[in-house]
């Protein structure tokens, strides 16, 4: 039986009732997503080179989150969750790609392969808002092998689509520049609402193409202690540039005040070309420079403005927000996240004390020059993650070995506790255990054929030399 051809008329019937008189009152959604954007990348959040006054001036006028997750380290899983509201595990989307990252001399285990696409019988975000009465558009980076199509969006700009090539849209446009004309087309003829645009941008993921117009005015400018990529500067401006006029077309067609902007990244920064400092790590690690990022909402009138909270949020949360939001009804499938209204609303300042967890049984490949990490060979090796309050725990199948830090004292992840706190360590290894036995998250055990120690060992003692 397909699940599909029973739940969606269900939900569409179920909510039928609602959408008439709701769909004036009811507000619409902007969710801008952007690619490989780091935590520190925004001015509001602390960078000194990039320009984004009007990314800063919304985070301003809602709320900052400062602890906000993605569900993985890099594209596929981290989108793949929060289409979702699922947690890795669930949906098998563990990588990009399924095949083997890294020298196969350098893995200890045989990784856990997964999928590359988003079963099409899970149901998104998106199709229980068109359920509840709501136009849905995409506009940008898919990356989870169906079509957006298929799993809820009305309309649909890819920028893989013929005459798109690398950061370049169709007539030698910069995307960023054609996927926001194409969001506010989406906006003007669904003007009466409500609405849902997921803009989620390709920038500024590799390869890092500049807006040739701005070049100039960053070669120019004085390079930060944080900050000094000008090419990473003007994609990041064109981007900014992008929400300004996006806030402007709202303003001019009377929708700001009910349009509910929300400001996420699908993964930490590309460690060559930015830094999250003071996080260690970048695009790839379970540290926290590659999964913390940049998140607000600003919601006029309802989301006061000034606000900022270090309340641990992660991607899995928005599936149900964004159904609260809609007044959608929650389909019959798991869900991980919890929803962030009342935080929003100021009705509660915490979730509870709850995990947020990761899984990731594979590999990613370091960058040749970095080694901030437990070694200079992969940015990941297979790993499990758990944070409880101010706690993180880190570990890694290869050797079991056990990392914990205490994020408020050691936001750096530097001084690893699990010695030193063995009663904390075991409750979040615990916790930790647990929650993969209830998602049934698989673990690799079996040894890789291919591996040589004595390779690995040279290996890392030969980039040692050259740092």
């Amino acid at each position: 039986m397909n699940y599909r051809t029973i739940v969606a008329p269900l939900l569409a019937c179920l909510t039928t009732c609602c959408v008439g008189t709701a769909a004036e009152t009811r507000p619409n959604i902007l969710f801008i997503y952007l690619d490989d954007f780091g935590w520190k990348d925004t001015g509001y959040m602390g960078s000194d080179f990039y320009e984004t006054p009007h990314l800063d001036k919304l985070a301003r006028g809602g709320m900052i989150f400062t602890s906000a997750y993605s569900c993985a380290a890099n594209c596929a899983p981290a989108r793949a969750c929060l289409l979702s509201g699922q947690y890795t595990p669930r949906h098998q989307v563990f990588n990009v790609g399924t095949g083997a990252r890294g020298n196969a001399k350098h893995r200890r285990l045989a990784h856990i392969r997964g999928t590359t696409t988003l079963r099409p019988d899970i149901v998104t975000w998106a199709e229980a808002l068109q359920a509840a009465g709501y136009k849905t558009g995409m506009f940008g980076k898919w990356h989870l092998g169906t079509s957006p199509k298929q799993q809820g969006f009305d309309t649909v700009v890819e920028h893989r689509l013929p005459g798109f090539r690398g950061h370049l849209g169709p007539d030698g446009a910069y995307l960023a520049d054609a996927l926001t004309d194409r969001t506010i087309d989406f906006i003007r003829a669904n003007r009466d609402g409500p609405w849902c645009a997921y803009l989620s941008h390709f920038a500024v993921h590799t390869p890092l193409q500049a807006k040739k117009d701005l070049l100039p005015k960053y070669e120019q400018k004085k390079p930060g202690k944080l900050h000094n990529h000008a090419v990473m500067a003007t994609m990041i401006q064109a981007v900014d540039d992008g929400v300004g006029r996006l806030v402007a077309q709202l303003e001019a067609m009377g929708l700001r005040r009910n349009t509910i902007i929300v400001f996420f990244s699908d993964n930490g920064g590309y460690g060559p070309a930015t830094d999250m400092d003071p996080l260690w790590g970048y695009k790839g690690t379970y540290y926290e420079g590659g999964i913390r990022v940049p998140f607000f909402v600003n919601w006029p009138g309802v989301v006061r403005a000034g606000q900022t909270t270090d309340e641990p949020i992660i991607g899995v949360d928005l599936y149900p927000t964004f159904l609260d939001i809609a007044q959608a009804k929650r389909p019959d499938q798991p869900m991980d996240g919890l929803s962030l209204l009342p935080l929003w609303k100021g009705e509660k300042e915490s979730l509870g004390k709850r995990g947020i967890f990761w899984h990731f049984p594979a590999y990613l490949q370091s960058y040749s020059v970095y080694a901030e990490q437990r070694d200079p060979l992969f940015r990941s090796r297979p790993c499990g993650i758990v944070r409880i309050g101010k706690y993180k725990l880190h570990e890694y199948f290869e050797d079991g070995g056990l990392e914990l830090y205490d994020l408020r004292a050691d936001i750096r992840e530097r001084n690893n506790l699990a010695e030193s706190m063995p009663d904390k360590r075991d409750e979040l290894h615990k916790a930790l255990k647990e929650w993969r036995k209830r998602v049934g998250a698989p673990i690799p055990q079996q040894r890789n054929p291919k591996f040589d120690a004595e390779a690995e060992a040279a290996a890392i003692k030969k980039l040692q030399r050259t740092e």
